[in-house]
């Protein structure tokens, strides 16, 4: 007998293929995940808040670009 994936199995992976993909773009541009960065907070600093998603997003792009102000790449 020939065994088949059910649909549910093959959106599921199609899904967790999309992710990584996704996931490997940002780490390419520089942009860590944040799931990832708040998962680090919780275990590693459980006595400070994580970030918003903007913060964390202006932070690595400031961090990436130096568009502080204190030099470096600024776009404006």
């Amino acid at each position: 007998m020939e065994e088949t994936a059910s649909s549910s199995t093959v959106a599921g992976r199609l899904f967790a293929i999309g992710r990584c993909l996704c996931d490997s773009a940002r780490l390419m541009v520089g942009m860590p995940n944040y799931d990832n960065y708040v998962a680090h907070v919780r275990a590693t600093h459980p006595d400070q808040e994580p970030m918003s998603y903007e913060a964390f997003f202006r932070d690595r792009q400031n961090a990436r670009y130096g568009g502080d102000g204190r030099g470096g790449f600024r776009c404006c």
